[in-house]
């Protein structure tokens, strides 16, 4: 029997344990190949409106998912080879050299690698089209995804995962040469030692814990604006030393304190106790780290989940003019409005017609952030800012006297009405009025280009009727055209061919919601879809360290179980100590990295954004499917165990 023989004999001999292996590469090329391929799908590529932009993100975003999967296959390999040394001891027993054991493990990868990246690919492309449509979905195109296998995607999962095939032979090789054979004899035997558990370290984690969690809730005190950075790195340490010590002493002590009760020799109560006193030690560092990392993940995907949410909100407040722009002559202008009906029928139109001033030197006093706003003001009468108030059907009318006026500013600037001191703007040379109010109400937005660029807001004054009337006969007046259309969401194309006109005349103003939807739906929802992956291999990749330590320990626990079927315990009584023992495993990492990230997501996020409507379902939303992530392991761990130590595989 030569090393092929040998390698395929053992792959379906020991098929359970081989699956596990391959179900992990497998899911590994499903999620490659599916984002890779997302990066060539022709039908995508030509909905995105920023090319370039979508091109470079999803190529990052598919090296750091690459990353990802190389650290959790690595970790399935070293399980795996774990698994297996007492295999290799008799291999080595027998006469095989450490060379010959190495090159079966490689035709073994070689084979699983071989149906996995196949395998994988055919699901990815299917799977493309599925998530193609949920990438549209996000930026919000109604574009048809066809299925698609990029020769592109395919050749470079291929190239990629031959790579990991030799970092795993090298891996598996300084696995197979590191033990003496005498301890590939005893792998299995090695146990942790228990462990003394002190209650004032106990207590020390909850205060640890119970200590960050308050100073998360004071963000917004003296202390964090003063010393940001100081008392972040106190938070993030008091918390990780909190979680280390919890899982490390506290968790060790309630289970000692349960030990100590009188019904602890009731039931089974004594097993699944006792079983867990002893894993503590060998468990510490992966719960913590699991805990740690999934409250991150969570943190992450909320936030980013709300920033998608937040600027769709926002593009709608300060974008409210569907298309804006200088007036043109009169043929441009029919031009113009044929273009947009035969695509997007006019809803509404306005002209509007104010002064320009010079330039305002000592802004400060209006703006919290001048720069980002034109030295030159556009005086308007109160008359036309209340005809654009009924036309987006949104917004307070002005009723404004004499040398009243008020200032518009955007979502940056806090509104403000001035009571006893009011503010005075002299502009036009001697005309001087007093600022009554400043509020949030973009008459004309940020003039914007369909390639994205974006100049400083025209600063608006409106003033009332009178005095506007009593400046216009003496200075040049500019106009502007404001339209609402239909279905502005999709209204790319015509922006485009509008924005070639209107720019025929220098200095010309252009300003479409499009171009900023586009640019900011694009630009979120590809985050969002790329942080998306990211947990879900985060959350598939924690949620494995601890499966893949429960189906060791399970392996080791075989000959423990025996004796108990041997002493009466039926199948019953023992799925319920393997469901409270693998409970005890699973919940409190769950239950402390949701309790983490919720306190991140509440105290930074919830708190400060109180007008979404959707934020809270947003965030439960992201905190079920991580739930739902730990329940699946928590089930196939169940039965895993199960059937590892059943009367069947121990016999």
């Amino acid at each position: 029997m030569n090393l092929v023989d040998l390698s395929w004999r053992n792959m379906k001999r020991n098929f359970r344990l081989y699956t596990i292996y391959f179900i992990s590469m497998f899911v590994g090329v499903v999620i490659y190949f599916t984002f890779s391929g997302l990066m060539f799908n022709k039908d995508v590529v030509a909905a995105i409106q920023n090319k370039e932009n979508y091109k470079m993100v999803i190529s990052l975003a598919s090296v750091i998912v690459f990353l990802f999967i190389v650290f959790f296959i690595l970790y399935a390999n070293s399980f795996f080879m774990k698994q297996r040394k007492k295999e290799f001891g008799m291999y080595l027993l027998y006469g095989m050299k450490e060379r010959q054991v190495a090159a079966m493990v490689f035709f073994e990868t070689l084979f699983l690698s071989a149906i996995s990246v196949f395998s994988g690919i055919l699901i990815g492309g299917l799977l493309s089209k599925f998530f193609g449509a949920v990438l549209m979905n996000l930026m919000r195109y109604n574009e048809d995804i066809s299925f698609a296998f990029p020769l592109e995607a395919i050749v470079s999962t291929v190239l990629l995962f031959a790579l990991l095939i030799i970092i795993i032979t090298i891996q598996s090789y300084f696995n197979v040469r590191r033990v003496q054979l005498v301890e590939l004899f005893h792998a299995k035997e090695k146990r942790d030692k228990p462990f003394t558990f002190s209650f004032g370290l106990a207590l020390l984690s909850i205060i640890l814990i119970a200590g960050s969690y308050y100073m998360i809730t004071i963000g917004d005190t003296d202390i964090w604006k003063d010393h940001f950075k100081e008392t972040l790195a106190a938070v993030t340490v008091a918390l990780i030393a909190g979680t280390y010590l919890f899982f490390r002493q506290f968790s060790g002590w309630m289970l000692q304190k349960l030990s100590q009760r009188k019904n602890y020799f009731i039931g089974s109560k004594m097993l699944w106790i006792s079983s867990l006193r002893f894993s503590i030690r060998g468990n510490t560092v992966n719960f913590t780290f699991n805990s740690l990392i999934s409250a991150i993940v969570i943190f992450t995907v909320g936030f980013i989940a709300v920033d998608y949410a937040v600027k769709g909100e926002v593009v709608k407040k300060e974008f409210p003019n569907h298309i804006a722009f200088s007036t043109q002559d009169d043929a441009t202008q029919r031009q113009i409005e044929q273009l947009m009906n035969d695509s997007h029928p006019i809803i509404d139109h306005e002209t509007i017609t104010g002064i320009q001033t010079e330039k305002i030197q000592n802004r400060n006093a209006f703006f919290s952030h001048p720069e980002y706003y034109t030295e030159e003001f556009y005086l308007f009468p109160e008359s036309q800012l209340n005809a654009i108030v009924d036309l987006r059907k949104a917004g307070e009318k002005a009723d404004l006297e004499g040398e009243e006026a008020i200032v518009l500013t955007r979502g940056i600037d806090e509104p403000e009405k001035y009571k006893s001191s009011q503010p005075e703007m002299t502009v036009l040379e001697d005309n001087t009025f007093r600022v009554v109010e400043k509020i949030r109400y973009p008459l004309l937005s940020i003039p914007t280009s369909p390639g994205g660029n974006t100049q400083p807001q025209p600063s608006v004054l409106i003033i009332s009727n009178e005095a506007f009337e009593n400046l216009r006969e003496h200075h040049t007046l500019s106009s502007f055209e404001i339209y609402q259309i239909e279905d502005p969401k999709t209204s790319n194309d015509v922006s485009r061919e509008i924005y070639g006109l209107v720019m025929k005349t220098e200095g010309a103003y252009y300003s479409a919601y499009i171009d900023m939807y586009s640019l900011d739906t694009e630009s979120s929802s590809l985050i969002l879809f790329s942080v998306a992956f990211f947990a879900v291999i985060a959350l598939f990749a924690l949620g494995s360290v601890i499966y893949f330590k429960q189906l060791r320990e399970a392996t080791e626990e075989r000959e423990h179980y025996a004796i108990l079927r041997k002493i009466g315990v039926d199948d019953k009584e023992m799925k319920k100590i393997i469901r409270k023992q693998l409970l005890f495993v699973f919940l409190p990492p769950l239950l402390l990295g949701l309790l983490h990230s919720w306190f991140l997501l509440y105290y930074t996020v919830i708190l400060v954004i109180k007008d979404l409507p959707s934020l809270t379902a947003i965030i439960f939303s992201v905190m079920g499917l991580y739930v739902l992530t730990y329940l699946i392991f928590y089930i196939s761990s169940v039965s895993i165990y199960y059937k590892i130590v059943s009367e069947k595989n121990t016999r």
